[in-house]
Parts: C-alpha cells; structure tokens; sequence
C-alpha cells in the first residue's frame, strides 16, 4: 500500500520532496499557492523571488528548470503519485457572482501550474452554497468545473472533487451528490478523493462490517467507488454524523485504530494512495514526528 502525506513546501518544491521522504512517505501532497490566499495569476515569477517577497509565502511553480529539478527530485526520493490541494478560498457553489469568478480563475491558475509539474491530481472541495440551495450550488460547481476543463485543457492532472464533512453549507458530502457531479461534468477530467475524516463525520459508519458494505453499496450505486484516485486519511475528533471536520492522529479519534484496520484491509481501497492530512509537529514525550509515527500506525494496521 502507499502511504504519504500533505507536505510544506516552505523553501521550495525540492525541500518538499526531501521532507517528505524524510517523514517516510511514499507519495505526496502540496499547495502550489498559499492555501488561504487568492494565486497569483502571473506565472512567470520564480519560487526564490517569491520567498523574498512573501513572508512564508508557498512556492508556486513556474518554468521548465523547476519543473525539470521537481521530477528529479520525485525519483531521486522515490515518491508516486504527486497531487495538490487547492486555496480553501475557492467556491464554485456560491451564488455571488463576482466571488464565483474569481473562484473559477482560481482554480484555472491552480490547475494549469500542476499541469507543469504533471502532478496527477488537484484536490478541490466541491463549494458551499451559502444562500442559495443545494441544487443550485451543484450547478454551479458542475457550471464552474466544466469551464475551467475548458480553459486548462488539461494533459496530465484530473481534477479531484473531494467529499466534505457537510460543514454549514458545505456540498459533496453525500456521495450522491459527488455522483451527480460526476455524471454531469464526465469523468475524463475529473475524478474523486475520499476523506475518512470526512467520510465518519458526513454519516458513513464504515467502523463496522454492515456500515463499511452500506458505504461501498453507496458508493457503487452513484458510480463514485470507481473514480476515487486518492485517499485522505485521517481520524476525527468529532464522531459519526457530526457533520463537524476536525481530524486527529490515525487511532486517536472517533474512527480507531479498529476502525482503520478494516478501512485498510477493504480490498476496494488497497491500491489507492493515501495521504495524511493530521496534525504536524512533534509528540512531546517522544520527539517523534507526528507524520513518521501516524504513517508507522497506518502501516502496522495494514499488516493486522
């Protein structure tokens, strides 16, 4: 199985790769733009001038040099199946029209600099739909997905509509509507990442042997199953049907290691990448980083 994590790109794209290997991971996840400030539209800024502007500013990636160093560094630390996170800023389910543009501009610029580094996929929480209905909310992410396929033309990168704990106003969190999506916009460009965090909190009690068959007969019967390209795999703070996103360290939340043991062992998830999104840092009583030691328990767990 392959398991990574969400890694700062803080000091550039190779110090990512380096940290991510560092930590363990056999995959990887990062931001090509600051994920709670709208991107820069110009792409022709390189990463070590950016540093100088930005305080902690996220490297964005431009050129064929980098580009080049980037896929260099992936072999040479030997790390698959590269994706990105988008700006948390970005909403296609709005109704307001002006922050719905921007949004879509977002995304384009996001998605065309993971064309340069050929990541294999762009994870995007669907939108929130704010003041308007749910229904309108998913046509407009279908409505804003559909045109930036159109403008990014995308080669190497689908886009990976992510499903959410169903926060506020937050879409995506029934895999009904993730079908639904995927159905209206097609799936060449697009596909799925599934979040368990998300998954536990949304309603989807995959803990037990009937919560996990129900889950999977879900996800069979709105034709998601077959879409999901990445995984995201993180315990809960809060427990099933909270509707309430707070992850926790693999074990140490609502879902368990018991929990994680079958999730794992599920054969329709044993060939998807995984990649941790759970807090960072060190343990205090250890000093051991929290990724080596959450990637440690995710692969003791798979061996059971």
């Amino acid at each position: 199985m392959i398991f990574g994590s969400h890694v700062s790109c803080a000091g550039g794209l190779l110090q990512a790769a380096a940290r991510a290997r560092e930590a363990t991971c056999d995959c990887i996840q990062i931001f090509v733009s600051s994920p709670r400030q709208w991107p820069a539209a110009d792409l022709c800024l390189p990463v070590h001038a950016q540093a100088k502007t930005k305080k902690n500013a996220q490297p964005e990636p431009t050129g064929a040099e980098e580009c080049s160093e980037w896929q260099a560094a992936l072999k040479i630390h030997k790390l698959a199946a590269p994706i990105a996170h988008t700006s948390y800023l970005i909403n296609l389910g709005t109704p307001d029209g002006a922050l719905w543009n921007k949004s879509l501009d977002a995304l384009v610029v996001e998605w065309r600099r993971c064309e340069q580094l050929q990541l294999e996929g762009l994870v995007m929480h669907p939108g929130a739909h704010t003041t308007s209905t749910p229904e309108q909310g998913l046509e407009q992410i279908a409505l804003g997905v559909t045109q930036a396929i159109q403008r990014v033309k995308p080669k190497y990168c689908r886009l990976l509509l992510e499903n959410t704990a169903g926060q506020g106003s937050c879409l995506g969190w029934q895999v009904e509507q993730l079908g639904w999506l995927l159905h209206r916009i097609g799936t060449k460009h697009v596909g799925v990442c599934w979040d368990t965090c998300h998954a536990l909190a949304a309603g989807y009690d995959f803990r037990t042997a009937a919560g996990m068959k129900a889950m999977l007969a879900e996800l069979e019967k709105h034709q998601v199953l077959e879409q999901i390209q990445a995984i995201h795999i993180n315990d809960s703070m809060k427990d099933c049907g909270s509707r309430v996103d707070r992850h926790e360290h693999i074990g140490q939340g609502f879902i368990g290691e018991d929990g994680f043991q079958r999730f794992l062992r599920t054969r329709q998830f044993k060939n998807i990448p995984m990649y941790l999104e759970t807090p960072k840092g060190n343990d205090e009583t250890t000093g051991e980083d929290f990724d080596v030691m959450n990637l440690a328990t995710l692969r003791r767990l798979s061996k059971r």
